[in-house]
């Protein structure tokens, strides 16, 4: 899955949170100054070009939809930090995090214990 520069996932989380929109309603979400709508258009089309926005048309409008959820690009983006920072290793990411006390032996047992109890 293709990465999002800052803006694009700025719109994506727009659709996310609100589902199917046309440009046009995009503005609505934005503090002055707001961005030109040709911009956002623009966005939107690459959006679309790159897989994660479809379109419905109206007349001679569009309103777009996203295709990809939030949670599958979640995954993604953690399994591309995973491949780029800890070696492809998912056990070198809890190792770190244990070294940095961000979870702590007890909540490691507990995670353990969910899984075992999943199976």
């Amino acid at each position: 899955m293709k990465k999002l520069t800052n803006k694009e996932r700025e719109i994506m989380e727009l659709y996310w949170q609100h589902g199917p929109m046309f440009v046009r309603e995009l503005l609505d979400f934005y503090d002055e100054p707001r961005p030109h709508i040709n911009t956002l258009s623009t966005m939107v089309r690459i959006l679309e070009k790159n897989g994660f926005l479809g379109h419905k048309q109206f007349g001679t409008s569009f309103q777009y939809f996203p295709i990809v959820e939030e949670q599958e690009f979640g995954k993604s983006s953690i399994a591309d930090m995973v491949k780029s920072f800890f070696d492809d290793s998912y056990l070198n990411v809890v190792s770190s995090f244990v070294n940095d006390k961000k979870i702590s032996v007890e909540e490691l047992q507990l995670l353990i214990d969910k899984i075992n109890d999943s199976k």
